[in-house]
């Protein structure tokens, strides 16, 4: 399979990636080539990087503090099945089965960072099946009544490439 070329992290990701408790463990869920795990470790967190593509998470098994798991999220079981993480991070991946799994494995405190492709994006070309692309609102609607929404985009960009996306930043209340 072959993953988008970005290497940079998302800006979205970084500006909100210190909500997460220092040195908490980290989920980052369909990870690619692990930009965005790469980038958790060397500040200081525990990164479980998560992708289908084998080939992908091979560079990853050396970098410390990142632990590369190959997994089917699409036609396989949960890969993280009564696990809970301070820190849940999804670029550019869109599977809507995976959705309440993903908010039931943020911790208390623990925090959500998603961003990908959203309704309108057909205009720039792919991803154009309304099967990856959010819909108007839908992040909302995943988190409505189980997490705090911090910060919240449905918008056009232009870096790395233009595209509709949306993305959130969302907290786990603690416990009470």
């Amino acid at each position: 399979m072959a993953h988008h070329p970005f290497v940079q992290p998302s800006a979205w990701i970084m500006r909100w990636c210190d909500r997460i408790r220092t040195g908490g463990q980290v989920l980052d869920l369909a990870c690619g080539s692990g930009r965005h795990a790469i980038m958790l470790a060397q500040r200081g967190y525990r990164v479980l990087a998560v992708d289908r593509d084998a080939e992908a998470l091979r560079h990853l098994r050396d970098i410390p503090g990142i632990e590369a798991l190959q997994a089917d999220l699409e036609d396989g079981p949960w890969p993280c099945p009564g696990q809970t993480f301070d820190g849940i991070v999804v670029a550019n991946y869109l599977h809507r089965p995976l959705l309440p799994a993903l908010v039931d494995a943020i911790a208390p405190s623990g925090v959500l960072l998603y961003e990908t492709f959203a309704a309108g994006n057909e205009r720039f070309g792919r991803p154009a099946n309304p099967d990856f692309l959010l819909r108007p609102g839908e992040l909302l609607e995943v988190v409505r009544g189980r997490l705090h929404v911090i910060a919240y985009e449905d918008l056009r960009v232009d870096e790395p490439k233009p595209a509709m996306v949306q993305r959130i930043c969302a907290e786990r209340p603690q416990s009470v």
